[in-house]
């Protein structure tokens, strides 16, 4: 089979699933892990003969696709920050609004630090998955400890090798927060990324999403949306250090009822911001009592 052949079988098995950009940004993904060319070789090199075996792995992949399993799960990969992650499906994939995340606690550091003169600062990220948060961090801080938190032992495997993989150094910790009456320390940033999607929300989930990626990491009840923000809320008015920051990534829908209940919680400074696609995606408070 040339590339040319196997672009056009490629094509036309997925296109009732996806979309062309998709299925074209799916095929200059595969080709560039497996043959080692890029975008324009399909130009200059569409009688380029892939050998049998790789034949035989590329439409294993095809076929996969065809199923709606998520490009980054097929290739074990992906990309977030700048910077190369394993990932299973143990794992949510990194999503872009959580690098707008990563950019704004890192910005909001930059400037605590000139207005406090801090040199040594700790961060906890709570719920870490992959480790994407407090790596990204770490890959752009200096004179920082990390610790990260995830109640998956499968997940923190992945994450331990992403910090190995990016060559930083985070502390991992297995913990149910839900049940955690407290944290082993204080902390000068608090982050978490936590499951935020109301069983109500599912329709609008593609299923490449619904049917592979870990719904414990996704889910959250109708009735009580809000369980991981309010724990650990009540866990950061404990564990913040003087001048301390909470960030969450949140329900694009409960930008109003978070900034409430952490006004009610006794948090201040309390800033609500939008995504690229002007959803409310993120929020950062402080408490009272530590300023």
């Amino acid at each position: 089979m040339t590339l040319k052949e196997y672009k056009n079988y490629f094509s036309t098995k997925l296109s009732e699933i996806y979309p062309q950009t998709e299925i074209d940004s799916f095929f200059n993904i595969i080709i560039e892990e497996k043959l080692n060319l890029q975008r324009i070789d399909t130009v200059l090199k569409p009688n380029f003969v892939i050998n049998n075996n790789i034949e035989t792995d590329l439409k294993s992949i095809t076929k996969r696709l065809q199923k709606e399993e998520p490009i980054q799960y097929i290739l074990e990969k992906t990309t977030f920050y700048g910077y190369p992650f394993l990932v299973n499906k143990n794992t949510l994939i990194p999503r872009p609004e959580t690098e707008e995340l990563v950019e704004w606690v890192l910005k909001e550091i930059e400037e605590k630090r000139k207005k406090n003169k801090l040199e040594n600062i700790s961060i906890l990220d709570i719920g870490t998955g992959t480790g994407c948060i407090p790596i990204s961090l770490a890959k752009n801080l200096q004179k920082v400890t990390i610790s990260a938190i995830d109640i998956s032992s499968e997940a923190l495997k992945i994450a331990k090798k992403n910090a190995v993989l990016n060559n930083v150094d985070i502390n991992y910790i297995e913990l149910n927060i839900l049940k955690a009456e407290k944290l082993s320390e204080s902390y000068d940033i608090i982050i978490s990324n936590p499951p935020y999607v109301r069983q109500l929300e599912k329709k609008e989930i593609h299923n490449n999403v619904l049917k592979n990626e870990p719904h414990l990491a996704l889910f959250v009840s109708n009735e009580n949306p809000l369980i991981f923000y309010k724990k650990i809320a009540d866990l950061a008015k404990n564990h913040l250090n003087k001048n301390g920051l909470l960030f969450f990534e949140i329900n694009q829908y409960l930008g109003k009822e978070t900034a409430e209940m952490l006004k009610k919680k006794g948090f201040s400074n309390i800033e609500l911001k939008k995504d690229l696609f002007e959803n409310d995606r993120m929020i950062k408070c402080s408490f009272k009592n530590t300023l």
